[in-house]
């Protein structure tokens, strides 16, 4: 046994490998941390920077993308405006055509009975005066063949010298407006003829139609006047004298002439006398 076997040593216990290892870790983490700190604290340092140069080209940019986004809607809504105004007026054209078209096809359905109402009463004058011709032709017929005297040789008075003056211009020619003596129209010559007994008639053959009493055709008189037409516009008038016969003065080509009621038939008469 050595002599300094109980004394104690004087040098430091050397320490373990674990305990600097656990050292080495600490003070490593602390370098971490303050590393971790100083690299934040950096980054926090320059985000102002950052956010100071980007914002004002973010804003500028966001208010571009709303405006565009604001005339593209009014430009829609301009759009809805003018097809809706488009619309109301095509409804508005197609409602008036339908309603012009119903008012075309009333006017046409009202022309069209008017037609047919005319047609009708053409017709039936037609046949109403056809009718009377047909009695006027038997009943001349019937005279000339029964009578055994002339009308002319009973008529008397006035009639007699209405008859005897028209007979007398038997030959004379027809001017139209003339009164006589030596031409005369169809109403000039029935004017002229009335003026011998002092009696005025008007100066037309419509007016002459009307100027005394409405009488059959089956029931004449000598001295009566025939017309041709309707009472009241009539174009042609004449004297009747008696025995079926009539003188008038006819047209340009015959002058005044004395024919038989079955030549020409009237459609009606007018006493006068």
């Amino acid at each position: 046994m050595s002599h300094t076997a109980h004394i104690r040593s004087h040098r430091k216990p050397r320490r373990s490998a674990s305990t600097l290892a656990m050292r080495a870790g600490v003070a490593g983490g602390v370098l971490s941390t303050l590393a971790v700190a100083g690299a934040s604290g950096s980054a926090n340092a320059a985000e102002p920077v950052t956010q100071t140069l980007e914002l004002p080209t973010l804003t500028a940019d966001l208010a571009a993308q709303v405006a565009q986004s604001a005339d593209a809607t009014q430009q829609a809504a301009a759009n809805y405006e003018l097809q809706a105004e488009r619309d109301a007026a095509a409804a508005n054209a197609a409602k008036q055509a339908k309603s012009d078209l119903a008012e075309a096809k009333q006017k046409a359905a009202a022309a069209k009975k008017k037609a047919q109402e005319a047609a009708r009463k053409a017709a039936a004058a037609r046949a109403t005066r056809s009718a009377e011709r047909t009695t006027l032709s038997t009943t001349a017929s019937t005279g000339a063949s029964t009578s055994t005297s002339t009308s002319t040789s009973t008529a008397t008075g006035s009639a007699a010298a209405i008859v005897s003056f028209v007979k007398a211009q038997v030959g004379k020619a027809y001017v139209s407006g003339a009164t006589g003596p030596s031409a005369y129209d169809c109403s000039g010559l029935v004017q002229t003829a009335f003026k011998q007994v002092g009696i005025s008639l008007p100066r037309v053959s419509q007016d002459q139609s009307t100027a005394g009493t409405q009488v059959s055709l089956s029931n004449l008189q000598p001295g009566d006047i025939l017309y041709w037409g309707s009472a009241g516009s009539a174009y042609h008038v004449a004297v009747y004298v008696g025995d079926g016969m009539f003188v008038g003065a006819q047209n340009p080509s015959s002058g005044v002439q004395e024919k038989p009621l079955s030549y020409d038939p009237p459609t009606g008469a007018v006493r006068v006398l």
